[in-house]
């Protein structure tokens, strides 16, 4: 140990070299934090703050009830944003976001859509330019790369939308050719337009769960505020990016040539 390293910083160094040179592997468990107490003669105080430094950086991973791991590798997957504001298609539309996983010959899969009649929260209610207390329809879906949860979104719908006639945003399945070009054929609300606002945060509790990811990993939210022939709200869908796995592209410009891979540096 280097002269007056603190004793949980050459644990972390350690162990930190033992990931980066193939010894500890991914999804490897750790050893308790007995065991690594014993092994490096400290006390369980310093284990754990070691643990917590190798967490902070993503190289480890707390599951709940099972211990702490080395994290997963994983090869970030690319949304780009930008698309077509009257159909809707791109920019992590779910029709778009399906075909270009697929086209990266890897394997999405999305669940079953979650529908309710909602009480907007103040937050939601000044995006969709709605009173206090509306209710709105809200249909929500989680979203896997190979196996592993990749995002959650959620769609904010107005309850007007129901009483013209656009029933099907009350069934718990997908919408055949996506929600924007059902509304417009159903009812005549054709988006012409949205404003995309993107906010960073540690995940909540639920999120680290769902995601597998540590308890000061932070997450994109990703807000859309679509608006219709009238400039007027129609629906606020938020999607939930957990950093590690994710990077979102905005293109500007008619002639942007085509992504690469790996398109942006990891740091």
């Amino acid at each position: 140990m280097a002269q007056n390293q603190p004793m949980y910083r050459y644990i972390a160094d350690d162990l930190r070299s033992q990931i980066s040179e193939g010894k500890l592997q991914p999804n490897k468990k750790l050893p308790t934090e007995g065991e690594l107490s014993d092994q490096y003669k400290a006390s369980r105080n310093t284990v754990r703050e070691a643990i917590r430094r190798l967490t902070d950086e993503g190289l480890l991973e707390s599951r709940p009830g099972q211990g702490t791991f080395v994290a997963r590798r994983v090869d970030p997957f690319v949304t780009v944003l930008t698309a077509d504001p009257k159909t809707g298609f791109g920019g992590g539309d779910n029709a778009a976001y399906l075909s270009e996983v697929r086209s990266n010959h890897r394997e999405p899969s999305n669940s079953v859509p979650k529908v309710e009649v909602v009480t907007v929260s103040p937050e939601v209610a000044v995006l969709l330019d709605i009173p206090p207390d509306s209710q709105v329809v809200s249909r929500s879906q989680d979203r896997s790369i190979d196996g592993v949860p990749w995002s959650r979104q959620t769609t904010f719908y107005l309850m007007d939308f129901i009483t013209k006639g656009a029933t099907d945003l009350l069934m718990a399945k997908d919408i055949d050719g996506g929600a924007v070009k059902y509304l417009a054929d159903e009812i005549g609300v054709r988006q012409t337009g949205y404003r995309d606002v993107i906010t960073g945060r540690l995940a909540i509790d639920e999120e680290q769960q769902f995601f597998g990811i540590g308890h000061n990993a932070a997450v994109f939210v990703h807000s859309r505020v679509a608006f219709d022939q009238d400039n007027r709200p129609m629906r606020l869908t938020v999607t939930i990016f957990p950093a590690d796995r994710n990077q979102l592209i905005f293109n500007v410009g008619p002639n942007v040539p085509p992504l690469r891979d790996n398109p942006a540096p990891s740091r």
